[in-house]
């Protein structure tokens, strides 16, 4: 297994898992499979190449299994303040702590950035697995969104979770 950084290059590998986790698990994300199977391969090169400031990891075991987004907020004021995205594991490999190290890979990346302090993320409140894992990593529960993502007429709620770096 390996844990890397993907650049533009990658967008033809990681379009294909993006597409396949908004279709089957719609309600674990802000996108739908419609909305992304639209995108030009520059918007996901774009995604991809952004710099030190943002990132999307990726998992490898000979082929692309996971990925995990981030991004540092812009403005004077949020600076400090990143957000974890895009989460996801193919299911064939879940219940074997891949998830948990990539999403450490991702912590342990961001905090090397220069003044930031805290991360956030949100997860839909009936994927226990997904929620269990950012609690053990350390994440904190700081509010829930009703009705925060409607997938086909049925809404979701998310929890809303912070990673104190300066802990």
């Amino acid at each position: 297994m390996e844990i890397r950084v993907l650049t533009p290059c990658d967008a033809g590998i990681y379009l294909p898992l993006r597409l396949r986790a908004l279709k089957e698990e719609p309600a674990s994300f802000a996108e739908s499979y419609e909305e992304a199977q639209h995108r030009s391969a520059a918007s996901i090169a774009d995604r991809l190449g952004n710099g030190t400031d943002s990132f999307v990891l990726g998992l490898f075991d000979k082929e692309l299994i996971g990925t995990v987004g981030f991004y540092r907020k812009q403005g004077m004021k949020v600076r400090h303040l990143g957000v974890i995205w895009g989460m996801y594991l193919a299911p064939e490999y879940r219940g074997r702590g891949l998830g948990k190290n990539l999403l450490m890979a991702a912590l342990q990346k961001a905090n090397t950035i220069e003044g930031l302090e805290q991360i956030s993320l949100t997860v839909v409140t009936t994927n226990e697995a997904a929620r269990q894992m950012y609690a053990n990593a350390g994440f904190k529960v700081y509010g829930i969104e009703p009705r925060a993502l409607k997938v086909n007429g049925e809404y979701y709620a998310e929890e809303h979770m912070f990673f104190d770096l300066r802990r």
